[in-house]
C-alpha cells in the first residue's frame, strides 16, 4: 500500500506526519498548480467544483510516484463533498487509474466506522496505543501550523519587507514538517514567533508601519479559503495591501469538529458559529453554509472593517449563505464582498477586486465611529 491524498493548504504536513509516524508509505503529490488543475479538469465534469478537479489532478500526479491508495475525508448533508470519494474513484477507474479509496468520516454520528478505516490503513503492525499516539502528535502539529498561520496574518501588514515575511513563513512550515517530537514542534513555533517579533521591532522606525491596519475576515468554503492556489493567494495579497486577515476556519478546528465530532476543539473552534448564525440561518444547509453566516456575524460583532466570502463556482451551501449575507451586512453595517473562483479565475482580476475593496474600506466615512456612516455600502454578491 502506498497512500496519497488531496492537497488542501498546509494539511499535507499533518497527513504526512500521521502516516510516517505509523510507518505507512506515503506519496505527497506536488503542490497545487496550473498543471494539477489542467490534469483534473480533463477528467472532471465541466460543472464539478474546483476542489474536485484539483483532487483528481493531485491523484494523477501522485501515480507517477507509485501511489495506489487514496485517503480522503468525507461529509454529510446537501454538499457534493460527501460524494467525492466514490465519484473520484469512478472517474479515475474509467480513465484507467485503479485506486483503492479510503474515506475517513464518522458515519451515522459514530466513531466506529472512522476507527475501522484507520485500523485498515495502519495495518496489524500498529497497536491502538501507537495509532492514538500518532493521531495525537499529528493533531498537535496541526494546531501549531494554525498558530503559525495566525502569526503570519498579523505580521504581513506590519512588517516592512513582504518577501521576508513569506520567507519566514516558508521556513516555519519547513521546520514544522521536519519536527517529529513534541519539543521540536514547540521549538519551531517559538522560533518563528521570535523571528517575527525581531523583524517587527527592527522595522518600527518605519512610520508607515505604525498605523492600525484594516481588519478583514475571510469566510466561506473550507477548501477555497485554506488552499492558497485555489484562493489565488488572497491572504498574501491583502497583507501586501496593509490588511490584517483573520479566517473563519482553521484546519485543526475543522478536524476537531468534523472528524473527531468536537472531541478536540483545535486552535480556533468553529462550534459557536451555528448559534451566531441562528437569527439569519437557523438550520444546516450542507458544507459550511451555516458556519459562513455565523462567522460573518462573529466578525461583524468583533468590529472587523470588512468581510470577504470566498467559494468555488456552483457551491450550493455557499450560494445559500451568500443569499443571507446581505441581511447580516444591513444589520451590522459591515461591508461584505463575495468572490467566486473557478479554473478560469486569474490573479489580476482578484487583485483588482481586492484593491478596490480595501480602498472602499479606507475611506474616512467607513472608518469613522458612526455605524450609520456605512449605510448604502453593498458589495455582497459581486462577481
Amino acid at each position: 500500500m502506498k497512500v496519497t491524498f488531496p492537497h488542501m493548504g498546509n494539511a499535507w504536513i499533518v497527513i504526512q506526519t500521521l502516516f510516517e509516524s505509523l510507518n505507512i508509505d506515503v506519496v505527497v503529490p506536488p503542490m497545487n498548480s496550473k498543471q494539477t488543475l489542467t490534469l483534473g479538469a480533463k477528467l472532471a465534469p465541466e460543472a464539478a467544483c474546483l476542489p474536485l478537479k484539483l483532487n483528481l489532478g493531485n491523484y494523477i500526479e501522485a501515480v507517477r510516484d507509485g501511489a495506489d491508495t487514496i485517503v480522503i475525508t468525507g461529509g454529510i448533508g446537501p454538499c457534493r463533498f460527501g460524494y467525492y470519494g466514490e465519484i473520484e474513484r469512478q472517474i479515475l477507474r474509467e480513465a484507467g487509474y485503479h485506486f483503492d479509496v479510503v474515506t475517513l468520516e464518522p458515519p451515522d454520528g459514530s466513531l466506529r466506522g472512522l476507527a475501522q478505516r484507520i485500523r485498515y490503513l495502519a495495518g496489524k503492525k500498529n497497536s491502538w496505543a501507537s495509532i492514538l499516539k500518532a493521531l495525537r502528535f499529528a493533531y498537535l502539529k496541526c494546531v501549531a501550523l494554525d498558530q503559525v498561520e495566525d502569526m503570519i496574518h498579523a505580521a504581513r501588514p506590519r512588517l516592512a519587507d513582504s518577501q521576508e515575511t513569506e520567507r519566514l513563513y516558508e521556513e516555519g512550515k519547513k521546520r514544522l514538517a521536519q519536527a517529529m517530537t513534541v519539543k521540536g514542534v514547540q521549538d519551531s513555533v517559538r522560533s518563528i514567533r521570535q523571528s517575527l517579533c525581531d523583524h517587527q521591532m527592527a522595522g518600527n522606525n518605519n512610520a508607515d508601519k505604525l498605523h492600525k491596519p484594516l481588519r478583514i475576515g475571510i469566510i466561506g468554503e473550507i477548501y477555497t479559503i485554506l488552499d492558497p492556489f485555489t484562493s489565488v493567494g488572497i491572504e498574501e495579497e491583502l497583507g501586501r495591501l496593509g490588511v490584517e486577515v483573520d479566517r473563519s476556519i482553521y484546519l485543526s478546528g475543522w478536524v476537531g469538529n468534523h472528524i473527531f465530532q468536537g472531541l478536540a476543539p483545535g486552535y480556533r473552534s468553529i462550534r459557536s458559529y451555528p448559534s451566531h448564525a441562528k437569527p439569519f440561518l437557523s438550520h444546516f444547509v450542507g458544507g459550511h453554509g451555516q458556519e459562513t453566516v455565523g462567522a460573518a456575524v462573529k466578525f461583524a460583532r468583533e468590529g472587523f472593517d470588512g468581510i470577504i466570502q470566498l467559494f468555488p463556482l456552483s457551491c450550493m451551501p455557499e450560494i445559500v449563505a451568500a443569499s443571507v449575507l446581505p441581511r447580516v451586512q444591513e444589520t451590522y453595517q459591515v461591508p461584505i464582498m463575495t468572490l467566486i473562483v473557478d479554473e478560469h479565475t486569474g490573479h489580476a482580476g482578484i487583485q483588482t477586486r481586492l484593491e478596490a475593496f480595501v480602498d472602499l474600506l479606507e475611506r474616512p466615512s467607513l472608518r469613522g465611529i458612526s455605524e450609520t456612516s456605512r449605510e448604502g455600502v453593498s458589495v455582497v454578491g459581486e462577481r
